[in-house]
């Protein structure tokens, strides 16, 4: 790794453990124009740093493949929510309190706050700026991206056994500790899928399609058994 790489990497931590600690949480209303930001600023880093828009699959070449298994992915996403919300044993899954609220406030977060204020600076730090600052074969660059994802969702995670009735039931008793390292886990191995999607199709457009659409539909899933 270049020192202008280690630099980039290490601004970027910086920027990005600043958001999860203390941007998300206390100001939530800043949340889209700050990760909009951020993702501006990763951006500007990675290109300062020599990385090409290709190595960052924001390429021209690879974009329609990527649409297409993009789409397809969040095809998948839709027909497995469809069928978890159709089943009783599954349908609980969905019960989340956090979803709850107006109709106003789920066209809010379904349709900008998590592709705006979430998505589009996840999958620009984690599957597209971070693997190509750290370098080497593609197993180092998602390894270590897909671990900073999952340490990205430790203040997130905090909680979720009681907003999620499933969750609840199922590892309330495992003590704060121990469900915040299976969300970490959890969220990292997601990281991991969605690196071999963005790989898969080509270009950062795949895992961002796969990714509104698991967040996006899941909220509306949840808002609608909610």
């Amino acid at each position: 790794m270049t020192r202008s790489r280690a630099w980039a990497l290490l601004a970027a931590l910086v920027l990005l453990s600043v958001t999860t600690v203390a941007v998300v949480p206390r100001w939530p209303l800043a949340v889209v124009p700050w990760n909009l930001a951020v993702a501006a600023a990763l951006l500007a880093l990675a290109r300062r740093s020599g990385l090409g828009w290709d190595v960052l699959g924001l390429g021209r070449r690879g974009l329609g493949r990527g649409l297409a298994v993009g789409g397809a992915a969040a095809g998948l996403v839709v027909v497995a929510y469809g069928i978890g919300l159709a089943l009783p044993a599954t349908r609980a899954a969905f019960d989340d309190s956090r979803a709850a609220g107006s109709v106003g406030v789920l066209l809010y977060a379904a349709l900008l706050r998590i592709p705006f204020g979430t998505v589009v600076l996840e999958e620009v730090a984690f599957r597209a700026v971070l693997p190509g600052l750290v370098g080497g074969s593609w197993w180092r660059g998602t390894l270590v991206a897909s671990g900073l994802f999952g340490l990205w969702h430790v203040v997130p995670s905090l909680g979720l056994s009681r907003a999620n009735a499933a969750v609840g039931a199922a590892f309330g008793s495992w003590g704060a500790p121990a469900q915040t390292a299976l969300a970490v886990l959890a969220s990292a191995l997601a990281g991991v899928a969605f690196c071999g999607l963005r790989r898969w199709g080509g270009h950062l457009v795949t895992p961002v399609l796969a990714h509104v659409a698991t967040n996006s539909f899941g909220v509306v899933a949840a808002w609608w058994v909610t």
